[in-house]
């Protein structure tokens, strides 16, 4: 199977989907082709504090990240508001931090659809109710949704 970003590198790197928000980040990586999105992990952001930089880098080494996908908070009129204008500076500087693109998806109702596959997931209770896991789940659909159509990019 032939992955439509088969030419991010000559070295297989990786994707990453990031899904920023104002108490955690969601963060998915691409398969080695690029082909599939799986959820990663969650960071926590303190409020009122820069978001965890380091900890997003050591993320972007260790699975060798040459492209950023990042979820843009539109309003539902499908207007960009304050947040946007937020999230656009943070995925612009970790972009200049691994000298990598970034390209930024619409991620309307990925946090609703992300919640219904953690609750359809079969796992325990307890485990469903971690949000963390959620936001990682709607970084995993904002990356996939870019790995199967990179055209969205806004």
């Amino acid at each position: 199977m032939h992955s439509k970003h088969s030419d991010l590198s000559p070295k297989g790197c990786r994707a990453l989907g990031i899904d920023f928000g104002t108490k955690r980040i969601g963060m998915a990586v691409s398969d080695s082709t690029n082909t599939l999105a799986a959820p990663l992990k969650t960071l926590i952001r303190r409020e009122g504090k820069r978001p965890p930089y380091a900890c997003m880098l050591e993320t972007v080494t260790d699975y060798d990240v040459c492209q950023l996908v990042v979820g843009l908070p539109l309003s539902l009129d499908g207007k960009e508001n304050k947040w946007c204008a937020e999230v656009r500076l943070m995925g612009d500087k970790l972009g200049r931090k691994i000298g990598a693109d970034v390209a930024y998806v619409d991620e309307r109702m990925t946090s609703v659809q992300a919640e219904r596959a953690v609750y359809a997931s079969g796992l325990p209770r307890s485990k469903r109710r971690e949000k963390g896991r959620i936001d990682a789940a709607a970084a995993q659909l904002i990356l996939q949704a870019w790995l199967d159509n990179p055209g969205i990019a806004r």
